[in-house]
């Protein structure tokens, strides 16, 4: 393609120009060469796929034919990153010099979706983007060269899982799949997928289930975004890109987006773009999940509201609200006690807790 180097001066004209609500300046990627900012996306249509341009054209056409009309039961906002007060959205990370946003966006919503279910927004919960990307994503032969796509990277979410970052840390680059010795023990997996083509469903989803993932074309001027509302208006098609949706404003006309470019990029490491802009709202994605892996996990700040126990050696069980039932630890009579002492107290005195929970069963108690 015959590529024009990226000009600040003529697209913030081209954005006064058309009245576009959005600031663009100098950023960490805008000084790339061509095949430097390319690696940055990596959202690549399978065959049979409807093409980038009818996809941005039809759901230009979508939004102007639903002007008006409002989701049934979804509020007129919503962000994940503060539902009255709490953040249900994990940290921004970045995928840098490999086409694996597919990853980065699919593993964003599995994540966000585990916090919302267990209304948790403290679960840690850090899935691998590498064992999603040079695992799963390389059986079909993918690389950092040619990107993934949305619907395989789930289907392998759900029949195979995704390890913890612990197992597999994410770096940047073709590899051999290497995860951990014990990575069986350690996946997580999604029950299942729901795909949306209408911004009324998608905002129902997002309000009531968890974030979203979606694809959308990527132009020059989108490289130079540092705030506001996001809509094209200049600049040469650099090709697709997949990120996690975590919001929207019908006040603002926008959708709120987690990106995977690092927190110095965006609003920190956020952007929002326009309904119907870029094809962003052709199609959304939404996982149903079970529950995480419980493996040496800590809860923080959880209230008990229930307590049983049954009169023969250490059996006693408590309800973690937003949790549910978990067993306590039998190790030894003194641990066993000890913890039921603790959370006993906690329970009538209304008190918060950390939990550390392992296979189902708490080990550890502090009570604040």
């Amino acid at each position: 393609m015959d590529y024009e180097p990226f000009d600040l001066a003529q697209l913030q004209v081209a954005i006064q120009q058309a009245n576009a609500n959005w600031e663009a300046g100098e950023t960490w990627i805008t000084e790339l060469s061509l095949p430097e900012k390319q690696i940055r996306l990596g959202a690549e249509l399978p065959p049979g796929e409807v093409t980038w341009d009818d996809r941005e054209r039809i759901a230009s056409a979508n939004f102007q034919a639903a002007v008006g009309i409002k989701a049934i039961g979804a509020p007129a906002s919503y962000d994940l990153r503060n539902v009255d007060g709490k953040n249900f959205i994990t940290p921004i990370k970045h995928q840098k010099s490999c086409g694996s946003c597919v990853a980065f966006g699919s593993i964003a919503t599995v994540e966000g979706t585990i916090r919302v279910k267990h209304k948790d927004p403290n679960l840690q919960v850090d899935l691998s983007e590498a064992h999603l990307f040079y695992c799963h994503a390389a059986t079909q032969g993918r690389n950092c060269s040619n990107g993934w796509w949305v619907d395989p990277a789930l289907e392998a979410f759900k029949n195979i899982g995704v390890v913890d970052e612990d197992c597999y840390p994410y770096t940047p680059g073709d590899q051999q799949c290497k995860v951990c010795s014990d990575w069986q023990k350690r996946v997580t997996k999604i029950s299942g997928l729901r795909k949306f083509t209408t911004a009324a469903d998608m905002k129902t989803w997002l309000s009531t289930n968890g974030p979203v993932a979606a694809c959308f074309k990527v132009y020059d001027d989108f490289y130079a975004y540092k705030s506001g509302i996001y809509r094209h208006v200049t600049g040469d098609l650099l090709g697709g890109h997949c990120v996690c949706v975590i919001g929207y404003s019908d006040a603002d006309g926008c959708w709120i987006c987690k990106n995977s470019w690092g927190d110095n990029w965006g609003e920190a490491g956020f952007f929002r773009i326009a309904y119907g802009d870029c094809g962003i709202d052709y199609t959304m994605w939404g996982v149903e999940v079970v529950a995480p892996p419980v493996n040496n996990v800590w809860l923080e700040k959880k209230q008990i509201t229930g307590l049983w126990s049954i009169n023969e050696e250490r059996k006693a069980s408590a309800y973690v609200d937003g949790i549910g039932w978990r067993k306590l630890s039998a190790e030894s009579d003194s641990v066993f006690l000890g913890m039921l002492t603790l959370l006993t107290s906690a329970k009538a005195n209304k008190s918060l807790v950390n939990l550390r929970v392992e296979n189902e069963a708490i080990k550890e108690i502090y009570v604040f």
